[in-house]
């Protein structure tokens, strides 16, 4: 093999932060965009205005869920057996909003009713409020442990609930990660639409990126003060066969804390997560700003990231059973699944960037209201 395992399952673990980041902030402003709809725009005209501003771009933004969703089961199949049994309801939950997606888009505007258009808008806006909340509060669990755990035949077991889930800290979580896309999709907007859409957008999006700083930062004094982590005891293989019950794991206040401590630079990651919504706050008017954009963009990285930094190397920890906790080092897939998995990603990753900057640059401008109000003789 060209590349040793060690390094082939540290690759892996950075391409699943960089397809969940890309999702975070492509997929995200459609989500945060969908979910202000009812509250930047008033006339059946201004929430067309926003619809089409992405109505272009997020079908092309799922792709980054699939592959997120794909690189778990292909490179983390342990993690993504784990995920699924345990977050069973949230992620039939996240699907179901996402499918009311298209759902609305397609059947928004068939009838002319203003009951049957405004419940369709509230069913987008729903659509990306649940996706962004459920989101935040997996996250959330994670840091605080999920109960599961393999028997002597590593069949694995679960023993929490839906409701379980709705815990302080994962609702905190949830608050941040549903902020934090309100800022994103405010931002957009500002810099897609025109007009009062563009105004309101970016009061929202003040605000929201403001709330994100507070709730972020909130979330952090949480987890350094209030919080246990999880340490792996003693020494372990980073070459070995994939076997979560190989080791000790111990809980230690301030664990999720270490990483920061050996390697100072880390903390780049919650400074931008802070730095980068204050600074998209700041930059942010009506009229729209890129550069508020990609401060943006940049503090839902550096919040991603942040989480995963502090997990590292744990992928999952186990509240019930603290050995069966998995990392980046005892549940991957081969080494073979892995080099052939991260050469299909050197092939078609390239391609969905390039595609979706094609697509970026080909519908770049905003969408004006007079044009909108234009069309409305076809509608």
């Amino acid at each position: 093999m060209p590349i040793d395992y060690d390094i082939l399952r540290f690759i892996w673990w950075a391409l699943l932060g960089v397809l969940l980041i890309g999702f975070a902030i492509l997929d995200g402003y459609d989500l945060g965009t969908a979910m202000l709809l009812p509250f930047v725009a008033r006339t059946d005209a201004e929430r067309r205005q926003v619809r089409e501003t992405i109505e272009p771009h997020w079908e092309g933004h799922q792709v980054w869920f699939i592959l997120g969703g794909g690189a778990a089961f292909a490179a983390w199949p342990l993690l993504y057996a784990a995920s699924f049994s345990g977050f069973y309801i949230a992620m039939l939950l996240v699907l179901v909003t996402l499918i009311l997606r298209p759902v609305g888009f397609t059947f928004r505007d068939k009838l002319e009713n203003p009951s049957w258009r405004a419940f369709w808008d509230w069913v987008l806006a729903i659509a990306g409020f649940v996706p962004s909340l459920v989101f935040g509060v997996a996250f959330g669990n994670l840091l605080l442990g999920v109960p599961f755990g393999f028997d002597a035949e590593m069949r694995l077991s679960y023993a929490g609930s839906f409701f379980g889930l709705l815990n302080p800290f994962g609702l905190l979580a949830g608050l941040v990660s549903a902020v934090m896309l309100a800022m994103h999709g405010g931002t957009w907007l500002a810099v897609k639409a025109d007009g009062v859409v563009a105004e309101r957008a970016s009061r929202i999006g003040r605000l929201a990126g403001l709330a994100t700083a507070v709730l972020f930062a909130l979330a952090g004094i949480w987890i350094a003060f209030g919080m246990e982590g999880y340490v792996v005891s003693g020494t372990m293989s980073h070459t070995g066969p994939s076997n979560p019950l190989a080791k000790s794991v111990t809980r230690e206040a301030g664990a999720w804390l270490r990483n920061y401590g050996n390697h100072s630079w880390l903390i780049a990651a919650p400074v931008l997560g802070i730095a980068g919504p204050i600074l998209a706050a700041w930059l942010l008017r009506p009229r729209g700003s890129i550069a508020a954009l990609i401060c943006s963009g940049a503090g839902i990285a550096g919040i991603i990231a942040t989480a995963g930094v502090s997990l590292f190397p744990f992928l999952l920890p186990s509240s019930t059973h603290a050995e069966a906790s998995l990392t980046v080092w005892d549940a991957s897939s081969s080494p073979l699944t892995l080099f052939i998995m991260l050469i299909a990603v050197l092939v078609f990753l390239p391609l969905v960037l390039i595609y979706t900057g094609v697509v970026m640059r080909l519908m770049r401008g905003r969408v004006h209201l007079v044009d909108v109000e234009r069309q409305s003789s076809h509608y």
